[in-house]
């Protein structure tokens, strides 16, 4: 492979802002300015193609090609001869509506050891890829050109992609990236990113802007993890394990639904004593019964092993469910938070068992053809 952007390349980043910006805030000398895009909710993927010769690598420069066998090959068939593409991997699969959704969850089991898992899941649930930037295309690099050149070319070098290789939609107009930031989060689209024409392609730096979608909830403080650096000495605590109710209006089984973190250290050591009281055996706790799942489980349930997992430990010391804390949350994937979720307060005035999945907002169903079409 010889090409005039070689592998390992950190990818270009973004910092999170609240709301759409200004296009006109970025313009100097009247040039400049922003464009809009989706925001994917997949894999960051790097592409170094030099004819059959394809190498996927991943936003920490590992490489991802053999997980992805069915996208190496539609790439070989589909994109430029060489070129270097900053996109996302993707796997989408048709919901009870209709329409078709990214299922972040379905992506994950794709990295896996065995060679012959990766071909099965390549032919139930193959992956598609997105891109969205061009760092170089036949002998010419692209880094140093601002955005709009580099998108200009792009949609030259990939016309008419029909998939599984797709060019992400841009508008430079911020009433249609407000309009998109709310319609496509119902095909599993993470928000909204927008890029200033006039720079460059900067490796490892945060010089884009996203938009995301933040919520809050009233949830179950249901147990706690230390903290890695906690000691005997000195207890830390290191998450908060949240729990909501399944039943209608509350009530229920209490299902674990996130976790909650990022506080000061000195936090954490006075949330670890002040949660003291409240700790119960194993077997009093809502949790208790799977206490005995030692293996990956539907649920995630906390304690339990996964392949993403193996060898961490899990322990967690349960709580009595009596607090509530408000949190903040961007969405959802499947019945618990994508993210951490982020405290910003206690509720000593919600009744635990009040607390349910009701309380959710939920995003209007979207296909995502409709978000990859023309």
């Amino acid at each position: 492979m010889d090409l005039p952007v070689m592998p390992p390349v950190r990818p270009m980043l973004a910092k999170s802002v609240k709301g759409i910006p200004d296009p006109a805030k970025y313009v100097v000398d009247g040039v400049g300015g922003l464009s809009f895009e989706p925001k994917w909710d997949g894999f960051r993927c790097l592409v170094f193609k030099d004819g059959d010769e394809v190498e996927l690598a991943s936003r920490n420069t590992k490489p991802l090609t053999r997980y992805f066998p069915e996208v190496a090959a539609a790439m070989r068939e589909q994109l430029p001869d060489r070129c270097v593409l900053d996109g996302e991997i993707f796997v989408a699969l048709r919901g009870a509506d209709g329409g078709d959704r990214l299922e972040f969850e379905t992506l994950q089991e794709r990295i896996h050891p065995a060679k012959s898992r990766i071909d099965m899941l390549a032919e139930t649930t193959p992956a598609g890829f997105v891109a969205f930037d061009l760092l170089a295309l036949g002998d010419t690099s692209y880094v140093d050109q601002p955005f709009s050149r580099r998108r200009a070319t792009l949609e030259q070098a990939l016309a008419g992609l029909a998939g599984p290789c797709f060019l992400t939609k841009t508008t430079s107009d911020p009433a249609v990236a407000e309009r998109w930031f709310h319609q496509f989060e119902g095909a599993g689209l993470d928000g909204v990113v927008a890029k200033p024409l006039n720079a460059p392609y900067a490796e490892n730096a945060r010089t884009m802007l996203k938009i995301k979608h933040e919520r809050t909830a009233d949830v179950v403080v249901a147990g706690y993890r230390e903290h890695k650096t906690s000691t005997p000495e000195r207890p830390l605590l290191g998450s908060l394990l949240l729990g909501l109710y399944d039943g209608a209006g509350g009530g229920g089984e209490l299902q674990h639904v996130g976790v909650s973190a990022s506080f000061t250290e000195a936090r954490r050591a006075e949330l670890i004593e002040q949660l003291q009281p409240l700790v119960v055996p194993i077997e009093e706790h809502p949790w208790g019964r799977w206490s005995e799942f030692l293996t990956a489980n539907p649920d995630r349930v906390p304690g339990t092993q996964s392949r993403w997992s193996q060898g961490k430990d899990l322990s967690f010391t349960p709580l009595r469910p009596d607090l509530v804390i408000e949190v903040a949350y961007d969405h959802m994937e499947g019945r618990r938070f994508r993210h951490t979720a982020q405290f910003r307060r206690w509720r000593t005035d919600r009744d635990p068992e009040s607390c349910g999945y009701d309380q959710l907002e939920e995003a209007a169903s979207y296909d995502l053809t409709d978000v990859l079409g023309p």
